[in-house]
Parts: structure tokens; sequence; C-alpha cells
């Protein structure tokens, strides 16, 4: 994940904040386990940090339970609004704000996406975790989605690092046509395995997050996290100067990616439609 905090860094730096001089980071990490999240959210607020950054909805939830008085920075958490972060994107109303992704638009442009690749009717294999709040609302959006595009979504869901190889081992007896990767901080973490899991089961997948592909993957539809996370250091200098997070409207990106892997195409005998490698923004050989 070194891009992204790079990207978070260069952008505070461009902005005067230099780290170890006039800025100092405290790092939690919690390794793709959300239950640690609410021990790490009380530990960053014993040490009386000025702004809490914060990176995805369990964490950003966690964070706002250990406290209501520093200032908390979204860095692209998914369905701020929705997920009640925030009172509404022009007016975030407490100590919440940053940078807001609609997941559900980016899973249901990924899922259409992926059906440039597989036969109709398909079998397509959910994988995400399971244990993230609001989780049956993720699956349900995902399905949704899916039946709109006449796809079949099974679900292949995941509490763990220990439930991934199950997971796939479910896919393979239910003989999906595709796989769909939700990002999230367990599959994050987790990226290597899933994607080499992937590849030995000889599955097509979209990654909602290049870093999959990147790592390997075939092919993803995402938002870069590398641009959530320097509008996430714009927020902080803002905040840092002065404005309330009440006062400073949750963005949403503009920009997104759609990266494809040649290599890994060419490992599943695939050939990548032409239509989709014209519209790539990174094709990785």
């Amino acid at each position: 994940m070194a891009p992204i905090w790079t990207a978070f860094v260069d952008a505070l730096r461009e902005r005067g904040w230099i780290e170890g001089q006039n800025i100092f980071i405290e790092r939690r990490y919690a390794e793709g386990r959300v239950e640690r999240f609410e021990e790490l959210a009380v530990e960053l607020v014993r040490l009386r940090v000025d702004v809490l950054v914060t990176a995805s909805h369990p964490a950003a939830l966690a964070v706002r339970k250990a406290t209501s008085e520093i200032p908390i920075v979204m860095a692209g958490v998914g369905d701020a609004l929705r997920y009640g972060l925030v009172a509404s994107l022009a007016r975030p109303g407490g100590s919440v704000t940053g940078v807001t992704l609609i997941m559900q638009d980016v899973t249901a442009k990924g899922l259409e996406l992926l059906k440039e690749f597989v036969p109709r009717p398909a079998r397509v294999g959910f994988l995400w975790n399971a244990a993230l709040p609001f989780s049956d609302v993720i699956w349900k959006e995902a399905q949704t989605a899916g039946e709109q595009l006449g796809l079949v979504l099974r679900p292949l869901d995941v509490r763990r690092a220990e439930d991934i190889e199950p997971a796939f081992a479910l896919a393979v007896r239910e003989r999906i046509d595709a796989l769909f990767v939700r990002a999230d901080p367990l599959t994050l973490v987790n990226r290597e395995r899933i994607v080499k899991l992937a590849a030995q089961h000889k599955l097509i997948a979209m990654y909602s997050a290049g870093e999959f592909v990147r790592t390997g993957g075939l092919v993803a539809y995402s938002v870069p996290l590398t641009t959530t996370f320097r509008g996430a250091a714009i927020y902080v200098d803002k905040i840092l100067r002065g404005p309330k997070p009440s006062d400073l409207p949750v963005e949403q990106p503009t920009t997104f990616e759609l990266v494809v892997n040649l290599k890994t195409a060419k490992a599943l005998g695939l050939t990548i439609p032409q239509s989709l490698l014209l519209r790539a923004d990174q094709v990785v050989e």
C-alpha cells in the first residue's frame, strides 16, 4: 500500500506540511481485521491527534464512535451518506468530511464490464467481506445490479483470511463462470492470495481496486486509491488551517480507472475485447 501513503504524504508536502518537521503521522493498521478498528480508533484518540484519516467505512464508523470532537477525514470511504457518516454531501453537519465513493455504482459498472468476458446467462461469484457493517446492504445492491445485467450472483462471503480458500472451493463447486471481488481492508490485504487462487482455478475475475491487477489480477474498474488519498490530504490541510469539517462539503471522485493485465489474460487463454482495451487507462503487460 506504499503508493497510497506516498500520494498522501506528497500532497501534504505540496501544501507545506513536511512529515517529521511540522506534521507527525501516527499510522495504525488493522491488517484486514475489521474487529480491530474500534481498538485502534480508541488508541489514536488517546494520543490526542489533531485529525483522524480513515480509508474504509468500518474504520470511519469506528473512529466516529470513539470521538465526536476530533475532525475525521475520509480517504475514499464508500457510501458515507448511506451509512450515516454525514448528514449530506453539501453540509456534512458533524465531525466527518472528506472523499466518499458510491460503491454500488462502482460494482454495477464492474459487473457490466465483466459481462464482456463471460457467456450469457452467467453465474458470477461475488467475493466480499461479510463482516463489514451493512454487509447485507452491500450484497443486496450487488444482487440487484447483477439481475439488471442478466447475471446470476452467488455469494462467496469471507470474514477473515482463513475463509478465502474455502470461498474459492465453493466457487468451483458452484461452477461459476466468473468472479467479482469487492475491495475492502480484508480483501486488499490478502490480494496476492486472492489473485493467485483466481489464477489457480482459471477464473475470470473483475476487481474493484486497481491494486489487484497490478498484483497480477485480470481486470479492475475503480477509483484510484492514490487519488482519494491525495484528496484526503487536501482536507487535512484545510482543517489544520482553521475550517471545521461541518463546513467542508464532501467530495466524490470524478476519475475512474480501468486496468487490464494482458499477461494474466494470456495465461487464461483469453482475448481481451478490443473495445475494452481502447477504454483501458492502464494496460499491464
